[in-house]
């Protein structure tokens, strides 16, 4: 006749070896999270009477959790497509610069969270201002928030010297820019951090040199 004593202290062995299987199959659950966007779109019309339409199409971010799986790093990989179109006057010269602001437990939504575009967050006033150039690896902590252009471009100035721009340049009216696997790196932070796009364009007509942003939807990088 079978011991009872024996059965439950099986039992109970394969009750803790489940529950040991259950906690590492979360501990390695480290795949990518890919996040569709809406982007977004905007037309403003500028003081001498020149219409700018500006959408954010194809966007997205691929969440990668960070090596080692430490809460204070996060890696995401951002792609979208900028497109502009100047109406009613004659365009001397446009200008795209498309970035993302990235902030550490502080509020990057406001003014442009509805419909994926607006002319302000909460933390910046009426315009991306960004405080590194280029490059999206980021060093931040709670209640700090940065933003930066992803484009270089690489052209010849008159002289035949190399330069760099943060910017891609139009002419007649209309103008595009798509960026893929752009990198945001963030380490510093042990709360909840978020990133946002934005796509700021700069009009330059015979009679005005203005600004449109447009912002798109915050999302997690978690």
């Amino acid at each position: 006749m079978t011991d009872p004593k024996k059965i439950a202290r099986a039992a109970g062995l394969c009750v803790a070896t489940a529950t040991a299987v259950g906690l590492l199959a979360t501990g390695t659950a480290t795949g990518d999270t890919f996040v569709p966007l809406p982007g977004g779109e905007i037309t403003e019309t500028l003081g001498d009477g020149t219409v700018v339409n500006v959408k954010l199409v194809g966007e997205s971010a691929n969440i990668s959790p960070s090596l080692g799986s430490t809460p204070v790093h996060r890696n995401a990989w951002v792609s979208g497509t900028a497109e502009v179109v100047a109406t009613g006057n004659p365009l001397k010269l446009g200008k795209i610069r498309p970035g993302y602001v990235v902030g550490c437990q502080v509020n990057i939504g406001g003014g442009g969270v509805s419909g994926g575009a607006g002319y302000s967050s909460d933390w910046e006033g009426n315009r991306p201002n960004p405080s590194t150039n280029l490059g999206g690896n980021l060093s931040l902590g709670p209640g700090q928030a940065k933003s930066f252009y992803i484009l270089d471009q690489e052209r010849k100035d008159p002289f035949g010297n190399s330069t760099h721009t943060n910017f891609n340049p139009f002419r007649s009216g209309k103008g595009g820019v798509s960026w893929k696997n752009s990198t945001i790196g963030l380490s510093g932070c042990a709360g909840y951090a978020q990133a946002r796009a934005f796509v700021r364009v700069e009009i330059e007509t015979e009679h005005a040199i203005e600004d449109v942003t447009l912002w798109g939807q915050p999302f997690s990088l978690g």
